[in-house]
């Protein structure tokens, strides 16, 4: 049995870095128990159909997937409209989406991974391992001036190292000048810039979402002595069985990508000519990741199960309770976007953890984490309810609608 293990595992390693391609029926999609068989309704849950159907035929967006997963246990899973309107393509169960920044929870996996091996610590500055970055300028009103400390890898995998996507002013002017996470680029030079570009603010006093998290790629492949991608595909997508999940779509599985659109249903990314068709040269663990539905909740499920998915640990529980715990000071405060606070909701290692009510998001439980990508997909966990839902779409800026509109009928169809 286990070598029939490791030659699954190596097939999935193979078929993912080198582009070799595999049905989506090896991928032994999750089995589908009855709702009334963990507690939930199936009449109340087909509400979700008839809000996502509503949101297709107004044009809101056009399509979408659903999946709920209750005590450990896949118990919906549903698609809408379509995946690709120019070619009149039907949302399937299979369809391949840009995740976005759902790739960070997987990239602070991978990173927790090196913890537990003795590799790396969370309070470690990230310039034992990326020299480049060990000595930091700060941005200030009255110029720039050295960093008073150093960067930690805590402080990357919960955005309070004061490095940002953009910003407005004359630093901003600055972060976009060093053009860091250029998609040409390498990781290496990735991080050769960052640490010529001055920090929005002193690592630990504030929160700010930005691309701490691809440092952390780079940090993996330093640590690892092994790429990155080959490193996520052979410690957490062969393991898990996520076949579909990386950072290209190969050309045999081009049928099954799904078209993005932006404001008023404008194609903005043609899946036929997509940038997510060649395999890059800056793999972004921030944001850069594809995959399906099913693949995605696999890894939530086994961050449910303390990491472990049937009989496949990829961390230990110890490890996924401090990935789920609020890991910033109540100095900093909660996360924010701009002016916008998402009051009672902090950051833990690779998802945003409710700590208290939030008057933000009045449907979070306290321990509820989760998080999203720029194309509004979403993902939430309820450790409380017991209780997955990630709900996919591919519709640009970002918009919590699908998440806002659906938490409160799923919550209303737990019975027990």
């Amino acid at each position: 049995m286990k070598m029939y293990l490791k030659l699954k595992q190596f097939a999935c390693v193979s078929a993912v870095v080198l582009g070799v391609g595999l049905t989506s029926s090896h991928a032994a999609d999750l089995p589908l128990v009855n709702p009334s068989d963990v507690g939930m309704s199936a009449d109340k849950l087909q509400a979700v159909g008839d809000i996502v159907n509503d949101l297709v035929a107004k044009k809101r967006l056009a399509g979408a997937s659903v999946i709920v997963a209750r005590k450990g246990q896949v118990c919906f899973f549903e698609t809408y409209g379509k995946m690709d309107i120019e070619r009149d393509m039907t949302m399937k169960k299979d369809t391949i989406f840009r995740i976005y920044s759902m790739s960070k929870a997987i990239t602070t996996a991978a990173v927790m991974q090196l913890v537990e091996q003795g590799l790396i610590t969370p309070q470690d500055p990230i310039g034992k391992f990326i020299p480049e970055m060990k000595t930091m300028t700060v941005f200030a009103k009255d110029g720039i001036k050295p960093a008073k400390g150093p960067i930690t890898v805590a402080q990357l995998m919960t955005h309070t190292a004061g490095l940002v996507y953009g910003a407005d002013g004359e630093y901003g002017k600055l972060v976009k000048k060093a053009d860091a996470t250029n998609a040409n680029s390498t990781l290496q030079r990735m991080t050769e810039k960052m640490g010529q570009t001055p920090l929005m603010f002193e690592p630990g006093t504030d929160w700010a979402y930005g691309t701490s998290i691809d440092v952390l790629g780079r940090l993996i492949e330093v640590v690892s002595k092994q790429p990155f991608d080959e490193y996520l595909t052979e410690h957490i997508f062969a393991p898990l069985d996520m076949i579909d999940t990386a950072f290209f779509v190969p050309k045999e599985k081009i049928d099954r990508f799904s078209a993005n659109y932006g404001p008023g249903g404008k194609l903005i990314d043609d899946p036929a000519t997509s940038p997510f068709l060649q395999q890059p040269n800056l793999p972004s663990g921030g944001g850069g990741l594809v995959g399906t539905i099913s693949d995605y909740m696999k890894f939530l499920l086994a961050i449910r199960n303390g990491g472990d998915l049937n009989g496949e640990r990829i961390l230990k529980a110890e490890t996924v309770n401090l990935m789920t715990e609020d890991h910033v000071s109540k100095d900093v405060g909660w996360i924010k976007f701009g002016k916008l606070v998402r009051d009672g909701v902090g950051f833990g290692y690779g998802f945003s953890v409710c700590v208290e009510p939030s008057k933000f998001e009045p449907g979070r439980k306290v321990g509820d984490y989760g998080w999203g990508g720029a194309a509004s997909t979403h993902y939430w966990s309820s450790p409380k309810d017991d209780l997955i839902v990630v709900t996919m779409e591919q519709t640009m800026p970002y918009s919590f609608m699908l998440e806002s509109a659906l938490k409160p009928v799923i919550a209303a169809a737990i019975e027990e």
